[in-house]
Parts: C-alpha cells; structure tokens; sequence
C-alpha cells in the first residue's frame, strides 16, 4: 500500500491480548487499516509540503522539522556534503543555536553517527541508533561529553541519498532521554527520507546549473572598473538563476573619456546569454571606433543585432562622458531613462522615445546631453531593479526616484554607497532573493 510495510505494526497498543483479537478479528483489522491510512495521509501532506520548497536550504530545514516529527524527537541537525565533493556543502540545524552545532562539530566525525555516514564507515547504507548516549560505555568519551553539555541523551541518523547522485547527507535527531524510535516510525522516516533524497538531488542539479550559469555571466561581463581622474564608479549586479541577460560595460576611452553602457537581452538561457556577450562585445568595439558619437554606435549594435540575431531583441544606453569637464552625451534604445542624483536635485534625464533594438527596420534616435555639478552621482541601471520592486511601472520609477532622494549625505561621497543605499530601498524584504526571475544592474558614476 504505497509504501507502508503491513508486516510492521502500526502501533503498540493495536496487539491486544490473543483472545480479543480473536473475538474481534475484524475491529483488530480495522484498527489496522486505520493505521496505514493514518501514515499515508501523514506522508502525504509531509511530502506535499517538501515539495514546495525551491532552495537547498528550505528543503533542508523542512525535511529536518518534518523528520523530528516522524521520529518523536525534538532537535537535530543535517549535513548536506555530497559524495562528488563538488559542493555545495551546508549544515542546518533544529532546536540548536549557531554554537552548539559548533560545540557537535568539535567530536571527531568517526565517532559520531552522522560523521560515520558522511565518511562511509562501517554500515553507513543504513540507519545508526544509539538509545543511550550517557550510559553507553562505547560511546566516545568527547561525544558523551558533548551530549551531556548539550543536555540530549541518544540520537538516530539516516543517511540521504540516490542511485544516480549517491550519498547526499547525513540527518541525526536528538533525543533529551534515553530513547529511540518505535519500528513504526523507523518505517515512515524511512519512506520520507527516501522522498526527501529523491527532491534534494533536484535541488542540487538546479543549484550547480543556477552557479554555473552565474559563472559564465560574471565571466562575461567586467572584472574590474577603469580607474578615470574626476569621476568615480561602483557597479551593483545581481543576476537571475536562469541566466543573467542584463548587461554593463564600463571603459577608458582616449583623452580621458569615458564609455558607460547597460542593456538587457531578450529571452533567457544559453542562447540569450551568448547574445548578450556578443552585443557587449561589439559594443566596446563601436564605442572605441565611434563613442563620441553615441547614437552611432547604437546604430551599429542595432544592425549587429539584426545580422547576428534576427529574432531578438534588445535594450541598450550608451554614454560618452568627459569627466574633467563634467559633461555626458547618452542615447537610448527602449531603455530606462537615467538617473541624477546630487544635494539639489534628484531627477530623472529626459530621454527621447525610442524602440529597442531590433524591433525597427532602422534605429535613430537623438542624444541628449547632460552636466551633472560636482558630486553628483549619475545612476544607469536595467529595468530589473524596477521589476523586482512588484510594483507597477509607475510606481516602481516613483520608488526609485524617493530611494535617491533619500540617500544621506554622508553616503553621496562615494558611489558605491549611494549605489547600495537605493538597491536596499527599492527592493523589498525578498526582492533580492536568489530565485528572483529577474537580473538587476546598477552603475554608479559619481562626478567630482
């Protein structure tokens, strides 16, 4: 019946005496029924809850709690090390303060029941229990020690894993009594923690991608900023675990210019996120070629675009900036207008209505030109950062633009501060999160 064992009792008190059972052979089977129906539901709405959880560490803590549960125990904790050692490694504990997993951590692992499943040592396929932890004369005197301090008395550890993954993790819940599960409750943990393996590897094949992918963007993208006299840059970037397609791009250009760039590709995935390196590229090539010229080199990366990838589109802002004399010349396609911010004025640059890239047979659209006063921080950033605001458009420029305004005045001496300050204020409690469908690109570009 799905799982449940029938040759395993469902609980103690359903074996009356032989002659009852005899006299009512049918209320014992009922009883009995009751009980598998009883542990289907409860592994039911205990796998259903689990498998709501998105990130390694939900699911940790969920199956940790529901595991407790199952085997009448109160704390406990899981290590999640996988066998392939390619990480990523983390340890949650229930009921147990930062500390006191520290003060576990310190006894040598062969000599505790989770450390021996985590290094395969003798029968680590199966669970380990050990009933008396105080009274036991094998147990390690360090591990008796602990348990003591600690104030828990036995313990029961089952290893997590897979056929295809192999071993995953090493969950141990703590009695504060000498104790240990009925064959019952072995018997569910046991089909939970099978469920459980299956939905943590997963989680850890989208987790290894969502990093990988992460990678491949950084990678993509600047390793460092160029250091230009009179203007001082920060960049804040979060990228979206399917693949960040939103994009900048900062460099030195001759006499001291300097080229600042965002944009956001289309789509999501290898494909989008090859795109976006292909249009960052043949950016920096256009704007050392033409950067003087703004709307020159969007003009380019539009016709890039239609040649390389006909089906996409694309959003992009350019800017040419003179630092010594304070002056920018940007132009737009489709893209968020930017953002000045100073001690008098906090407002937004108007910008002329354009398509984004590739929608147009042939984009043109005029610059604008812009002189931020000394100290004041021009923002560029991608929409992303409106969008995972959950606000409406409208709304979310109206967040933005009261997060810039409100930035204190001890913080608008450096770029990167007024740049964390509005990430911090527009983004809500878990806008941030890393399961966000949405990148955010913030340039800070601070004036002298």
């Amino acid at each position: 019946m799905a799982g449940i064992d029938p040759t395993v009792p469902v609980s103690a008190h359903t074996a009356g005496p032989i002659d009852e059972v005899s006299a009512a052979p049918g209320a014992f089977i009922q009883d009995r029924l009751a009980g598998w129906v009883s542990d289907l539901t409860t592994l039911h709405e205990l796998t259903e809850r689990l498998a709501r959880t998105s990130t390694l560490d939900d699911a940790l803590h969920e199956f940790l709690e529901a595991g407790a549960a199952l085997v009448g125990a109160r704390r406990g904790l899981v290590a999640f090390e996988p066998s392939d050692r390619r990480g990523p490694v983390s340890t949650v504990g229930l009921g147990l303060a930062h500390a006191e997993l520290g003060q576990i951590e310190t006894v040598p692992r062969s000599a505790t029941s989770y450390g021996r499943i985590l290094e395969g040592l003798p029968n680590p396929e199966g669970p380990l229990t050990t009933p008396d932890l105080l009274g036991d004369p094998g147990v390690d005197p360090r591990r008796r020690e602990v348990a003591a301090r600690l104030g828990y008395a036995a313990s029961y550890a089952l290893p997590l894993s897979t056929g295809t993954t192999g071993r995953l993790a090493a969950a141990v819940w703590l009695y504060d009594e000498p104790a240990e599960p009925l064959e019952r409750q072995r018997h569910l943990v046991g089909l939970y923690a099978g469920y459980a393996s299956e939905h943590l590897a997963r989680l850890l094949e989208l987790e290894r991608a969502r990093t990988d992918v992460a990678t491949v963007t950084e990678e993509l993208l600047p390793t460092r900023l160029p250091r230009i006299p009179g203007v001082q840059l920060a960049v804040r970037h979060q990228v979206a675990p399917q693949g960040g397609t939103d994009w900048y791009d900062a460099l030195a250009l001759p006499e001291g210019t300097l080229g600042l760039a965002v944009g956001s590709v289309g789509g999501s995935g290898p494909s989008a996120l090859a795109a976006m390196g292909r249009l960052r590229a043949g950016l920096r090539a256009y704007a050392v070629m033409e950067g003087e010229d703004p709307v020159a080199v969007l003009s380019d990366l539009e016709l890039l675009l239609r040649l390389t990838e006909p089906a996409r589109s694309a959003t992009a802002l350019f800017a040419y900036c003179e630092p010594a004399r304070r002056k920018i010349l940007l132009a737009g396609a489709g893209h968020t207008p930017p953002l000045i911010v100073g001690e008098r004025r906090t407002s937004y640059v108007e910008t002329t209505l354009s398509a984004p890239l590739g929608m147009l047979s042939c984009w043109e659209a005029p610059s604008v030109d812009i002189s931020p006063a000394p100290g004041e921080t021009v923002l560029l950033y991608t929409d992303g950062l409106l969008r995972r605001a959950g606000d409406s458009m409208d709304r979310a420029f109206a967040r933005l633009h009261s997060a810039a305004a409100s930035v204190p005045r001890a913080l608008r001496q450096d770029a990167g501060s007024v740049a964390d300050h509005v990430v911090r204020t527009v983004l809500p409690e878990g806008a941030g999160r890393a399961d966000s469908a949405e990148d955010v690109v913030v340039v800070a570009a601070r004036f002298d």
